[in-house]
């Protein structure tokens, strides 16, 4: 069982997780929400389109200008608070790693906390289980925050995956023992953070694994470098990349979808759920008349 905010999702439920970035410098959407009303509209579009989850982020992964925390959370903590008034069941996530900002958006109705970089701030796990919130575990190769993979390696035994096991285990396991309800923890294998475009791929291939460790996975894969790199193509062309890793990781197991293109998403999982059997067709005519 998976439990966020008021929302319970089953064993075979797939959950779309919505990115809605307040920031001014994003490296998909170039800034297009980072004004209150264009990203309001953005939520209603995406929780129109079947998103469960609004995942709000105040400062880009990547590389650039610096973000204070206190900057970091003027950008979230009001929007958070009117999205909870306009939507009062949609599960709110905040993609941060900073405990003063967590504790922050909490405050003002966040009911998950998105730690992307991998438990470099220890005390987010007591804030989220101070909350009740959920937390998300992520694998980051011990990359420090906004910082880019550099000649990075995986040489112990299992490579890549095996250190994402051991590390999103113990988070999650740290996460729990802290007082975070089991039900509301995820790990992430954290598709770039840390990672070649061979290890990310590596993470997808091997993605069932992270599925039979119990924990419900997440994964973030849309129009990330991996995708580009794989097929050679510029950010605004990874769509039909991005929708192919989604269905084989829907495949092996993952429960929760952080994405920027809800619809498409959604049809993707739609298919492959019928195809596993979990999910009946929405229309089944043929071959009866």
């Amino acid at each position: 069982m998976l439990r966020l905010g008021t929302r319970e999702f089953g064993e075979h439920e797939s959950v779309i997780m919505a990115i809605v970035n307040r920031t001014p410098d994003s490296f998909y959407d170039r800034g297009a929400t980072f004004r209150d009303e264009p990203a309001l509209d953005r939520v209603e579009q995406a929780v129109s389109e079947g998103a469960a989850i609004i995942d709000i982020g105040g400062v880009k992964a990547g590389p650039g200008d610096e973000v204070t925390a206190e900057e970091e959370a003027r950008r979230t903590v009001g929007f958070v608070a009117e999205v909870r008034r306009r939507w009062p069941d949609v599960v709110i996530s905040v993609d941060t790693w900073r405990h003063e900002v967590g504790e922050a958006v909490c405050e003002a109705g966040a009911d998950l906390l998105n730690d992307a970089w991998g438990g470099v701030d220890l005390r987010l796990a007591e804030v989220a289980a101070r909350y009740g919130a959920g937390l998300v575990c992520t694998h980051a190769g011990g990359a420090r925050p906004r910082t880019r993979p550099h000649r990075v390696s995986y040489d112990g035994p299992g490579g890549v995956v095996a250190d994402i096991l051991r590390v999103t285990g113990e988070l999650a396991r740290r996460a729990e023992s802290l007082g975070v309800r089991r039900d509301g923890i995820l790990i992430d294998p954290g598709h770039d953070f840390g990672k070649s475009t061979r290890h990310s791929l590596e993470a997808t291939r091997e993605l069932g694994r992270l599925a039979g460790t119990g924990w419900p996975v997440l994964v973030s894969l849309s129009n990330k470098d991996f995708v580009g790199e794989t097929l050679d193509k510029p950010v605004k062309e990874r769509l039909l990349g991005t929708l192919a890793t989604t269905a084989v990781s829907a495949w092996l197991g993952a429960r929760v979808y952080r994405v920027h293109e809800v619809a498409e998403t959604r049809q993707v999982l739609e298919m492959v759920s019928s195809i596993a059997g979990h999910r009946p067709p929405a229309v089944a005519r043929r071959g009866l008349a």
